[in-house]
């Protein structure tokens, strides 16, 4: 049989799904009666109509009822004449005619779901068609598990977003984010725009953690980097509230929804840290069984507390950053997810097998976390190890050079943190008994620095750089907001 037999002359594919006559129905509708949109907007955008012309149409008429003013045949005409699209359909003159032919009003709903259906289905089609398309095609480049993971990409933002890729967006819709963001910011209390941490000192310096921002906290072993990570995921967790948000979508209006990936703890260790806070018995002590009946009873109450927190550990080694996103596109659309923590990056692997240096697999690594941040909107809270340079320095306070494998994760960042605490380099440098007046000296200089960390922000995007002055308490594994002098009468009357 030759080539191409069998198939009718011109049809070389199946047509895509689609109704025209449910889309003139809706335009119809919606040009005799402006209303309608209240109705249909949260269904159906211009991107879901299957002509061109039609989506054009809608886009204008929304423009103008968004800005309370009439969308009808004459209105829209003055800004669609040039439509080469509506052109070849009767010019202006088809505008007329659909508002000539409007039906019910009442089923305007219905068409938008129908339109909307329809729309969904093309873009299953496309996404079979790439995923056959890029199988078929062997390449040495080409990874069977990363046409996996870009066919899941592509698959989550279509169920979770109702479109395959967002592509170019006007200014307008931009702005009209924006605005959106600030009237959350200067709604919540404390005008944070993002996710609270819990410390309000950190939150006034970043602003609470942003969606779509990856933000790295680093520090050399034994800072603390872990317990602040926890700490703040507790906060989080612990806050959780839902609500419809502004945008009209349903989620945390308080705290959130939290993945912790913990490649360095197993999840058993990690929650013992939480609990430990929680009841505040020493973390020593839960390992041992070594507590008292007092403190059982707080262990076992915040146990009970906890179990509703929705914090998600999951303590795989070594895992793929390709895996690391497919998860939490899962846990998201799952349980909801509002904010990542990754324990460590450098624990991480890179997607592709291919080594072209430690450097290029932090990059990837960080170029993947900053993606995941962006595709759910979302902040990343990754941690990092620091280079042993700090410890040759006299002045042990961290900076970005300190970073491993520094150029990469600074440059893909959003904010740089570093977690610090002089007491722990005070301890190791204690004066042997014999010289009074430098033990003396190193006491005082212990007195005022126990209980005390720093957290350094070395890079932000969007905001200050600076430091942050917390409480620690070792025992516990917890960080709080430091009580200044000032405040220290406040407290005590309270």
């Amino acid at each position: 049989m030759a080539d191409g037999a069998g198939l009718e002359p011109g049809v070389e594919a199946q047509a895509q799904p689609h109704n025209i006559e449910a889309e003139q129905a809706l335009l119809g509708a919606l040009l005799v009666n402006n209303d309608v949109y209240d109705r249909v907007s949260g269904i159906v955008n211009e991107s879901h109509f299957f002509d061109p012309v039609h989506g054009r149409i809608f886009e204008v008429a929304a423009r103008r009822i968004q800005k309370n003013a009439l969308a009808s045949p004459v209105t829209l005409k003055a800004f669609l004449e040039d439509e080469p699209g509506l052109a070849e359909l009767g010019g202006p003159a088809y505008l007329a005619r659909l508002a000539g032919s409007a039906t019910s009003l009442i089923a305007s709903r219905d068409y938008a779901q129908m339109i909307y259906d329809l729309s969904i289905r093309r873009d299953l089609i496309r996404i079979g068609e790439d995923i056959a398309f890029n199988a078929s095609h062997v390449d040495v480049e080409s990874d069977p598990a990363e046409l996996i993971v870009d066919a899941e990409q592509n698959l989550y933002s279509l169920g979770e977003k109702g479109r395959v890729d967002k592509g170019f967006q006007s200014f307008l819709s931009a702005v009209t984010d924006a605005v959106n963001m600030a009237n959350a910011a200067y709604k919540r209390d404390g005008g944070l725009a993002g996710v609270s941490t819990g410390l309000k000192d950190m939150d006034g310096k970043l602003g609470g953690l942003h969606p779509s921002d990856l933000l790295i906290l680093a520090g050399r072993p034994s800072m603390g980097k872990t317990s602040l990570a926890t700490n703040i995921a507790f906060n989080i967790a612990k806050k959780y509230k839902k609500g419809i948000r502004p945008d009209g979508t349903e989620g945390a209006v308080d705290g959130g929804v939290i993945g912790f990936f913990s490649l360095e703890m197993s999840s058993e260790q990690l929650a013992a840290r939480i609990l430990s806070e929680a009841a505040r018995v020493p973390s020593e002590q839960i390992r041992r069984g070594d507590m008292t009946e007092e403190e059982f009873r707080r262990f076992v109450e915040a146990a009970k507390d906890l179990e509703a927190c929705p914090l998600y550990i999951d303590d795989t080694p070594a895992l793929p950053i390709s895996t690391l996103a497919a998860r939490s596109r899962r846990l998201k659309r799952t349980h909801g997810l509002d904010v990542i923590f990754v324990d460590y990056l450098q624990l991480l692997r890179p997607a592709s097998s291919r080594s072209d240096g430690r450097v290029q697999e932090i990059s990837e690594i960080t170029q993947g976390l900053k993606a995941i941040a962006k595709e759910l909107a979302i902040p990343v809270v990754a941690l990092s190890q620091l280079s042993r340079q700090v410890e040759s320095r006299e002045d042990k306070r961290p900076q970005l050079s300190d970073l491993r494998e520094s150029g990469s994760i600074e440059q893909d960042a959003d904010v740089v943190m570093f977690v610090f605490r002089e007491e722990y380099y005070k301890e190791r440098e204690k004066p042997g008994e014999h010289d009074t007046e430098a033990m003396m000296k190193w006491q005082d200089e212990m007195q005022h620095l126990e209980g005390k960390a720093e957290v350094v922000i070395g890079k932000q995007r969007h905001g200050p750089i600076g430091t942050v002055d917390l409480a620690f308490e070792g025992r516990f594994t917890k960080f709080s907001d430091l009580v200044k002098p000032w405040q220290q009468g406040a407290e005590d009357f309270n």
